[in-house]
């Protein structure tokens, strides 16, 4: 068994993985639809912003979807952590080269460097951010439940983008990072892909071609000429309720001569790819600020409290940034960075104390309301019976005050249901309302669309549950949500629209574990 001082130390030295030199020149890059933090050249920052939000706009001008412009504080944080070793130790996966957590008004994308490949094929930390990047868009721009090959082959088409240096951009060139999966891992037939439980059915232990196998169908249905069309009457047939070996059948045919095609055309010396002009991708203004010095001192610190800790993480990350804030007392970064400590850490009337601190400084900082609110709230459900309800009328203001900062935050729409839920009461109109619109603005957070669509069914909107939940149980990496969602929607199946359903108490679905 492991001592728990040894734990304080391994903490610590993932801590110190992630520290940051005294003299950094930390940015903050701001763009419609991303915050990028970086410890790099101003230059470089502002390139890679401009590249991403570049790409954004593709994916917006290939797939006809637009998204909704996000909430300040619901755009995706992107966090520059360093080398291979800063990037383990947060991850705790040595083969991670980044990674993505999904969060109503609080996704973040973990990345190793900036490096703006110009002319060429990026690096994979970057393949990575792309990747999950438009997993995050294509979920965002449509509610609509994909199958697992067609959300990771689009996902892979869209990741292997090159960024020119006259400001045009490629889209779908051929995804070499995946050359080696076709060459050597355990092959996947197209008929497996489109039928979902023949796949599970054959597949082996070790490692295949799925995610290559993918992108290939992905790429070669949307060049080839011969078989235009048929990725859209795909997708109708099972808008229309096709399962899905029917679907891609009646669309594609005869699997085994598409599986026959798809080999001969992975056998081309060249492939065709999709270059956009810089007059075909509209972005918006790139913002660099950098950071104050106590800002890029608690940086470190502020990047693994986003990853999440745990009681014994939190502890030692609370000892530093306590450290960091006497430092910088009226620094209200820091002071916001030190609320969440506290928070983590258990202590909410230290957590409040340094989130008004914040607020008296600056009261533009949101996750200072956040962290005030969060407090608030674990207060209220230790209160005792008698002052429960003053405790939660003092919870909801600091949302209150960060809905008027942010119209469109989802966290004061949550916390509005939230507070009614957690005093015993019926939700009220408004506050159903309230998570119902905090789901339609965060659609890639799988736990907030598990409560909408359940609230969703106890109010007889069979379909509005259904369309909310789909998209969670079709989710191509699995895991809890995607096997609760389909729990879900099973017990509705037979659920008359307009008559209000209760759930229940549901024995919680079998732990699924999440596909990388």
């Amino acid at each position: 068994m492991i001592s728990a001082l040894f734990r304080l130390a391994l903490a610590a030295l993932a801590l110190a993985a992630v520290a940051t030199p005294a003299a950094a020149e930390w940015y903050e890059a701001s763009s419609e639809h991303f915050v990028i933090y970086a410890d790099d050249r101003e230059a470089d920052i502002r390139t890679f912003a401009q590249n991403l939000e570049r790409y954004h706009s593709a994916m917006v001008f290939v797939t006809g979807r637009k998204a909704d412009k996000p909430s300040p504080s619901n755009r995706v944080v992107i966090y520059v952590v360093g080398g291979e070793r800063a990037m383990r130790s947060l991850s705790g996966d040595r083969k991670i080269a980044g990674f993505y957590i999904p969060r109503a008004g609080g996704s973040r994308a973990f990345v190793q460097d900036i490096r703006n490949q110009q002319n060429g094929y990026p690096d994979f930390t970057t393949i990575v951010l792309l990747h999950e990047n438009a997993h995050h868009f294509l979920l965002s721009s449509s509610r609509f439940a994909k199958p697992r090959w067609y959300d990771e082959g689009a996902a892979e088409f869209f990741a292997s983008a090159s960024f020119e240096r006259d400001g045009s951009l490629w889209i779908g060139r051929p995804a070499e990072h995946r050359a080696g999966d076709l060459a050597f891992a355990d092959p996947v037939h197209v008929r497996e892909l489109i039928d979902p439980a023949l796949y599970e059915q054959k597949k082996v232990k070790g490692y295949d071609t799925f995610y290559a196998k993918s992108w290939a169908l992905y790429h070669y249905l949307f060049f080839t000429e011969g078989r235009r069309g048929q990725l859209n009457t795909y997708l109708v047939n099972l808008a229309q309720g096709m399962e899905q070996k029917a679907a891609g059948e009646a669309a594609f045919g005869d699997l085994d001569q598409l599986e026959k095609e798809l080999k001969a055309y992975l056998r081309q010396p060249r492939m065709a790819a999709l270059k956009l002009p810089p007059d075909k991708l509209a972005i918006g203004p790139v913002t660099l600020r950098q950071l104050t010095a106590g800002e890029a001192a608690m940086m470190p610190l502020q990047i693994r409290s986003q990853r999440g800790v745990d009681s014994e993480e939190a502890a030692v990350l609370l000892a530093e940034a306590r450290l960091v804030a006497a430092k910088f007392p009226e620094d209200p970064g820091v002071l916001t960075a030190l609320a969440e400590a506290e928070y983590d850490a258990g202590n909410d009337a230290q957590a409040i104390a340094a989130a008004d601190a914040a607020i008296a400084r600056d009261p533009a900082r949101a996750n200072a309301y956040v962290q005030k609110g969060y407090a608030l709230f674990r207060q209220a459900e230790a209160a005792e019976a008698d002052k429960r309800k003053a405790a939660y009328s003092a919870a909801i203001k600091p949302f209150v005050a960060l809905n008027a900062l942010e119209n469109d935050h989802p966290l004061p729409l949550i916390f509005f249901y939230r507070a009614q839920v957690q005093q015993g009461k019926e939700p009220n109109e408004n506050a159903r309302a309230a998570l119902e619109r905090a789901a339609v603005l965060a659609p890639f957070d799988h736990g907030l669309q598990i409560n909408a669509g359940i609230m969703l069914v106890g109010e007889g909107k069979i379909a509005f549950a259904r369309a909310m939940l789909a998209p969670v149980a079709a989710n191509p990496h699995g895991g809890w949500a995607a096997a609760k969602a389909k729990q879900l929607i099973a017990a509705i199946a037979d659920a008359s629209e307009g008559t209000p359903l209760q759930l229940g108490n549901l024995p919680d679905p079998v732990e699924v574990p999440e596909v990388e």
